[in-house]
């Protein structure tokens, strides 16, 4: 499987990275840890060579599956995230504290069995007004052999420029897909000017955009499924995407991948995209996401889903 440079870390990534929300269980219905652990296993035996997961996922649950499933292996490299935290109610709220974040990353590297985080992230830029104290923070740990390399989810361009002035950020990760583009206005150019690691999550939409979502999966969703709310499963942009998802499938069919598959492929063929964070919750999910690791759009593929979005 191809490998790619991670912005100006020393990290080659493949393509596609396994994400472990769902793997965690939380808001997204029940979820079998050893069937996540399976998961995991196979996603790494295919070749895909790291793992994005984040304390809030199943509140630390995620993290620890993950810590279950490469122990004793290779490890692949291991991105996870702070500022969010929660109680002993599981109520949830987001600090930048230094001392928060220094008891995060112990938390983390004690639920995930590793010495070392290959990149630690700032989850959300929240509260806006610890920006710099949290980005110092993750500065500061980098230094200290805690984490290797440092970066940030869902900031803006001027989030970064202002976090830019205490340490240089590595990597970014926002969110993209035909469904999401805003990252491409100005996220997306700012991070390839300034030699940014922009790895994107949700290509598919959260399962939209996959081939297998329909009306009536989506009122069979679990209650504890945050899909079942969401916006963009309902309408009225539901038919839009929908129609997008089968324009997806038909494209897919020609070449034998599924809607899914080209979804992904969409998302890497900007070139400001050094990779992409795809959640699988079965085994069998795996090959599919491995094979989408080294697939490609042909310029008339990516230009008749241009013309559907215009």
């Amino acid at each position: 499987m191809q490998t790619h440079q991670f912005g100006r870390t020393d990290m080659q990534i493949t393509a596609i990275g396994l994400g472990t929300w769902a793997l965690g269980g939380n808001q997204w219905g029940p979820q079998d840890d050893q069937e996540s652990i399976a998961t995991i296993q196979r996603a790494l035996d295919l070749g895909i060579n790291w793992i994005d997961t984040a304390a809030i996922y199943g509140l630390g649950g995620s993290e620890k599956v993950v810590g279950r499933a490469i122990k004793g292996r290779k490890q692949p490299y291991i991105f996870t995230k702070c500022s969010l935290i929660w109680d002993e109610e599981m109520q949830v709220r987001s600090s930048l504290k230094a001392s928060s974040i220094r008891h995060e990353v112990e938390e983390s590297l004690r639920r995930l069995n590793i010495e070392t985080i290959d990149l630690y992230q700032i989850h959300w830029p929240n509260p806006d007004p610890e920006i710099e104290e949290g980005w110092n923070t993750l500065a500061e740990l980098k230094q200290e052999g805690k984490v290797r390399h440092i970066g940030v989810s869902n900031f803006n361009v001027a989030q970064l420029q202002r976090a830019e002035k205490i340490a240089p950020i590595e990597t970014l990760q926002p969110p993209y897909s035909l469904i999401h583009r805003q990252a491409e206005h100005e996220i997306l150019p700012y991070c390839q000017q300034n030699t940014i690691g922009t790895i994107v999550y949700s290509p598919m939409a959260s399962g939209l955009l996959s081939g297998h979502m329909t009306r009536e999966r989506i009122a069979q969703l679990p209650d504890g499924d945050w899909r079942k709310q969401g916006q963009e499963f309902q309408e009225p942009r539901l038919t839009r995407n929908l129609a997008l998802a089968d324009l997806l499938t038909s494209i897919g069919k020609a070449r034998n991948v599924t809607a899914g598959t080209i979804a992904i492929a969409w998302a890497l063929h900007n070139p400001a995209v050094t990779a992409a964070i795809v959640g699988v919750r079965h085994p069998y999910q795996a090959n599919e996401l491995a094979f989408a690791a080294d697939f490609h759009l042909s310029e008339a593929e990516y230009q008749q889903i241009e013309q559907f979005s215009a």
